[in-house]
């Protein structure tokens, strides 16, 4: 799925692979659109910094994996 509306990878970037073990790399989606849910489809991992609960995505890669750009836009419409 070479560039397209649904996907995009962009192997020039400086941070590129921002993720290890994905074969394609969307990058579409390079900030989550989703970081603000609470209860998010991915994988994060929550951490207590300064007294506050800091959610940190670095180990999830569920908005960069094509499969799953059509459950990302289903969160927009909400």
């Amino acid at each position: 799925m070479k560039h397209s509306s649904r996907f995009f990878e962009n192997r020039d970037c400086e941070y590129y692979p921002c993720h290890e073990g994905i074969e394609e790399i969307n990058c579409l989606f390079c900030y989550c659109p989703l970081y603000h849910l609470e209860n998010c489809p991915g994988k994060p991992v929550y951490k207590i910094r300064d007294d506050r609960t800091v959610k940190v995505c670095t180990g999830c890669t569920f908005p960069h994996r094509p499969e799953n750009y059509e459950v990302i836009t289903r969160y927009f419409k909400k």
